[in-house]
């Protein structure tokens, strides 16, 4: 395909691109939760505490995802959004790959730093050429579709690194994981159509540019931006906290088998947890029909009901009970994403879209990616000569806990004021 605008796409063409993206989105969580799985043999091997296991699967990652994720969206809005994805393809990949070559805990800090460079250049860009391939009432489900990338890419960074990690090594894992990305990104360059700004609401760019401070200015003057962008940083932060320390709770409290656990949380994660995701979009777009207040409540009592189910699933007495009682949660914990991102988008003029992009996800990463897996380890740390191999386990149960009521209430809050200011998003097209 060569570039071309929206309006004149067939519903094909527009099929093909949301599966690409999806598709890169998967690659993404792959390479970045791959560490997840193989954080027990890298512990063993590199004698790292929980804190630094915390800081290196989500802090050192996210400090230069969160970072660069702002200029690389300035970028995205002014540039073609389709070579920039490309380019971060072939980047977190390679990285990925050299994370494998890592002799000590450093250099694999730094390799992982490398990927969180990378990949800090995939969702801005791509929530933005969502928005203009899709209308406002269709964006939700088609966010929800993208973000079936993650649950796919948890999946397979757990079956396949699980396997690889007790068969060959966990340093074969990355190799697995990284080389098949570099395909990825060809395709994404010659095949991807770059959609033309705003023709999914022929809405029409006025040519200028706006500025980091101005597109700030503009968000923080909704005050559902707030709420949303906090509320989705708070269910991050425990979203994060599971899929990072679950196979350390599971292999220190019930002594499963890498491979055994790769399996059943790959196959929980990837379905259920898609599930959330895709159903996440598709049930606020219903419920948003008339208002999107609606569509936030939803969010907000379906991530209260999460909080008791985690927590039941938690204070589970053995392995089966614990991964029974996990299936619904793994659902339920994700609806909240693609109905955040996709209004986050609906909030701003057409040049504000991928800069927009990367302020939330700034906000979330940072209070998910950052703090979440770091406070969790220092919190088994801290609960270890109490507990010992099941501080993991309380750990997770005291952040679950503590943390999603908390978000529930900023969700209870977007909905306030989520349509008026929907209702002023073009003031500055």
């Amino acid at each position: 395909m060569s570039d071309g605008h929206s309006a004149s796409l067939s519903w094909g063409a527009r099929k093909y691109a949301m599966v690409i993206l999806a598709i890169v989105y998967m690659f993404n969580f792959v390479d970045r939760q791959i560490l997840a799985i193989l954080l027990p043999q890298i512990r063993d091997e590199f004698g790292a505490s929980d804190a630094y296991l915390g800081f290196l699967s989500g802090t050192a990652f996210a400090i230069f995802y969160v970072t660069l994720g702002i200029p690389i969206a300035q970028y995205a809005d002014r540039c073609n959004r389709r070579n920039l994805i490309a380019t971060a393809v072939a980047l977190w990949s390679a990285m990925t790959a050299l994370s494998g070559l890592a002799v000590n805990i450093w250099q694999l800090t730094a390799a992982r730093i490398g990927v969180g460079i990378g990949e800090a250049g995939c969702s801005p860009p791509a929530h933005s050429m969502i928005a203009d391939y899709f209308p406002p009432d269709k964006r939700s489900t088609a966010m929800g579709f993208y973000t079936l990338g993650i649950s796919a890419g948890i999946m397979t960074a757990y079956l396949a690194g699980g396997w690889v990690a007790q068969n060959v090594g966990w340093r074969a894992a990355f190799f697995v994981v990284g080389i098949p990305g570099l395909l990825l990104a060809v395709i994404v360059r010659f095949t991807l159509t770059e959609p033309r700004r705003g023709a999914s609401e022929n809405r029409e760019a006025s040519g200028r540019k706006s500025n980091v401070k101005e597109v700030f200015s503009f968000l923080v003057s909704r005050r559902s931006f707030i709420h949303m962008a906090v509320a989705a940083g708070l269910s991050s932060f425990v979203g994060y906290s599971v899929i990072s320390f679950m196979p350390s709770f599971m292999v220190r409290s019930f002594d499963m088998e890498i491979a055994v656990l790769g399996r059943w949380l790959g196959l929980i994660l990837g379905i259920a947890g898609g599930a959330g995701y895709f159903f996440g979009g598709y049930l606020a777009d219903q419920f948003g029909r008339h208002s999107h207040r609606k569509a936030l409540n939803f969010v907000a009592i379906t991530v209260l009901v999460t909080t008791a189910l985690l927590a039941t699933m938690f204070l589970a007495k053995t392995s089966t009970m614990a991964l029974l009682l996990f299936i619904l949660p793994a659902a339920t914990m994700n609806v909240y994403l693609a109905p955040v991102l996709s209004q986050a988008q609906g909030l701003v003029a057409l040049q504000m879209r991928a800069t927009t992009s990367a302020l939330i996800l700034l906000i979330i990463n940072v209070i998910g990616l950052a703090v979440g897996p770091l406070v969790t380890g220092f919190l088994s740390d801290a609960l270890e000569p109490q507990f010992g191999e099941e501080s993991m386990r309380y750990s997770l149960l005291i952040v679950t806990s503590v943390i999603l009521p908390w978000a529930v209430w900023h969700y209870y809050r977007a909905g306030k004021w989520i349509d008026t200011d929907l209702a002023r998003a073009a003031e500055k097209d």
